[in-house]
């Protein structure tokens, strides 16, 4: 793996870096839109082989990270998200593996229309071009969007965070090397050279180069490029995630969807932040929840009835209501009814992911119906906010926004289309 970039600062100008890899990427594009699907599932097992071959580097320059982030005194979950060990990295190369087996998303007529003049109009699904991922912490982004990118034949120029850098070369150098055996331009997945921010606002300001900006990372880098982007921008905001627990809601349920979707990876965007209680929960299930979560070592704050329940309960402050906390923390908050879940959620959500529990189908059905975020769940865990949950085989973000994208960010969303007509000499009166 020949590894060629540095993590200082460069002295060449960051426009005119951006430019160069700019229309190297565009290039690639072009003739990535004509690679054959055979070339590209070679190239992805490839990318999967050499994963698992080269498992042990990964993790012994992956471990550089981890130093580093220790040094930074990074929290646990933070540091959690960036390391990779042995089931992680097959896990990674699995879900390249599945992609493999998704259907192809270029090339879908989606749509056929015959107008009365005998036009036929062909609504036909095409890559976006060149994609600007800009991503923080986790290294398997790297492959994510390398290998969801050459299935849908876009080139992507990738940025990885300064906590992951060598880990994220690392695998990028590892895709590189797979491009030049299967003969693609390794323009197609691109990285820049340095965690050098100037590069970042160089980046969001080539519009003539790239397409599409991705941003995937806490709130600062979210905002950051919504507001410096001079493209479009597929929004993943944080992941301020609630469950809203009815009072038809089974106890047990209750306990194990919770317990889970806070605990079993508190870093992911996916992990719950804040409890909304039904003002008619049983008091013994809700301070089951409480027991329950305070025994795992979650820190809680809540509302005064949340804190009447168990000492371990602090008082939450209005800032509480609408953190992303992604460690072992969560607010607590009583609600009247699903109409002011619903209410709160819309308010201090991040229109990512948001459950509730509950036995009672009209409620259900209200709740799912008007909490305004990409992803709306029932009696089950948040967690499952994730591509390759849902079947798409990885993701390469969770859209929070209205317009093209919206929830895990697959294949089919990293396709737009265009107009095929075909006619037989009409001319327009």
């Amino acid at each position: 793996m020949s590894q060629t970039q540095s993590s200082k600062t460069i002295d060449i100008p960051p426009h005119i870096i951006i430019g160069d890899l700019g229309v190297q990427a565009k290039d690639a594009s072009y003739t990535l839109a004509q690679t054959p699907i055979d070339i590209i599932h070679k190239t992805l097992a490839d990318i999967a082989g050499a994963l698992v071959e080269q498992s042990d580097i990964l993790i012994e320059i992956n471990q550089k990270d981890i130093k580093h982030a220790k040094v930074k005194e990074l929290s646990d979950a933070l540091i959690d998200r960036l390391t990779l060990d042995t089931d992680r990295i097959k896990a990674i190369a699995n879900s390249v593996l599945t992609i493999i087996d998704l259907d192809d998303p270029v090339g879908t007529i989606l749509e056929t229309t015959t107008r009365p003049n005998g036009l036929q109009i062909d609504k036909v699904s095409v890559p976006i071009g060149v994609l600007g991922m800009i991503y923080e912490s986790r290294p398997n982004v790297t492959i994510d969007a390398a290998a969801l990118c050459l299935k849908s034949r876009n080139a992507v120029i990738l940025r990885g965070g300064s906590e992951s850098f060598h880990t994220s070369r690392a695998l990028h150098a590892l895709v590189q090397d797979c491009l030049e055996i299967n003969n693609i331009p390794q323009a197609a997945i691109s990285m820049l050279p340095s965690t050098d921010r100037e590069l970042v606002g160089a980046m969001l300001k080539a519009h003539e180069y790239i397409d599409v900006m991705i941003p995937r990372g806490g709130k600062g880098l979210t905002g950051k490029v919504m507001e410096e982007a001079q493209m479009p921008v597929f929004a993943h905001l944080d992941g301020n995630c609630h469950i809203y627990v009815h009072e038809s809601a089974k106890a047990e349920l209750a306990l194990d969807v919770i317990k889970n979707a806070k605990l079993r990876r508190t870093g992911i965007c996916g992990a719950v932040e804040s409890l909304l209680f039904d003002e008619a929960l049983n008091d013994k299930i809700a301070a089951d929840i409480i027991a329950m979560l305070d025994k795992e070592g979650c820190v809680i704050v809540g509302d005064d009835k949340a804190q009447k329940l168990n000492d371990a309960v602090q008082p939450a402050t209005q800032d509480d209501w609408s953190t992303e906390y992604l460690d072992k923390k969560i607010s607590i908050k009583y609600v009247e009814n699903v109409n002011a879940a619903v209410t709160h959620i819309n308010k201090f959500g991040s229109h990512h992911t948001d459950s509730i529990l509950s036995e009672d189908d009209t409620t259900t059905h209200k709740f799912q119906n008007q909490v305004d975020s990409a992803i709306v769940m029932h009696n089950t865990s948040t967690q499952f906010a994730d591509g390759g949950e849902f079947g798409f085989g990885a993701e390469i973000g969770i859209g929070t926004g209205k317009l093209h994208a919206r929830g895990p960010v697959g294949l089919k969303q990293l396709t737009t289309f265009k107009y095929l007509v075909k006619g037989s000499g009409q001319t327009r009166p």
